[in-house]
Parts: C-alpha cells; structure tokens; sequence
C-alpha cells in the first residue's frame, strides 16, 4: 500500500462513504491517487478486497465492483475540477449517472483501477475507468459526476 496520502485522506478526512470514506470502519476505504499533479492526470486505485466481498467462490461481487468504480470516478472527476479551477479543497461531487460493463469475472486478490477524464464543464466530468486484475480488464465504468452547490443536501459532506 502506498504511503502517500490519498485523495480522500487529503481532502475528506472525516468521510464515511462506504466506498471512499477514510472513518467507515465497515466500509471499503478505497484510495484515489493522482499519477500527476495536472488537471488530465490519470487517477489510480490498488484495492483487495477481503473474503466478504466474494460472490461466490474466488469471484468478487459485482456491486463491490460497481462501488469501487463508483468511489474513484468521483475523486477523478473531484481531482479535475480542483486543478482546472485552481481549488485547495475538494468540491463535492455526486454521481449524476454511472454505467459499468463487467467484461469477466474479477477474481479475488488485489485489482486496479485507472480512471481518467473524457470531458468536463465548469461544474462536471464524465470520467471512463478500467478495473483490471491479474493482467486482464475485467470492468468498466464510465459516468458523469457534478459539483454540488450549497443547497444541496451533499454540499458540506467534508
């Protein structure tokens, strides 16, 4: 595991999301890093699942895979707004919409995760992801994911 701060401990150290919050002891605690430090950078995920994340024998879940995709969109897109629009903190952003293929079954063991940005306005990014594991794409996310503003119920989630 890496030792640099991820995304969400930098920006959402309090979040309990069950996907992506560092606090939720029950949750997955995923966590989203920048291959660069540029608005178009690549953000990536290393995750491995625990033995309750199974569907059946030696096979991850499916809406594990889809939280886990889910989760690191949202920080990608969260890591683009921040840079194009020169923030020091993490706008929240919710999920408008999300897709994911499942190409294969994911076995257990660690799976990666590369997530990157195919368009963007001032308040929004869609954002295509690929799980692989053991060499092998095994999934596929893509959704667009929105900035909140501060009526909105998510707004001070941090």
């Amino acid at each position: 595991m890496s030792t640099t701060p991820s995304l969400q401990e930098t920006f959402a150290p309090h979040g309990r999301c069950f996907g992506c919050g560092p606090t939720n002891t029950k949750g997955l605690r995923i966590r989203s890093l920048p291959v660069a430090d540029a608005a178009d950078a690549h953000v990536v995920c290393d995750f491995v699942p625990e033995s309750h994340h199974e569907a059946f024998e030696n096979v991850l879940n499916g809406g594990i895979i889809g939280t886990v995709l889910d989760c690191h969109m949202n920080w990608t897109a969260i890591h683009h707004l921040m840079k194009t629009k020169g923030l020091d903190h993490a706008p929240c952003c919710v999920t408008a919409e999300f897709k994911v293929v499942l190409k294969r079954p994911t076995p257990m063991g660690p799976v990666h995760i590369d997530a990157h940005v195919v368009s963007s306005t001032d308040d929004r990014a869609t954002i295509e992801a690929t799980m692989t594991a053991g060499d092998k794409v095994t999934a596929i996310g893509t959704g667009t994911f929105v900035a909140v503003k501060p009526d909105h119920p998510a707004y001070h989630r941090w």
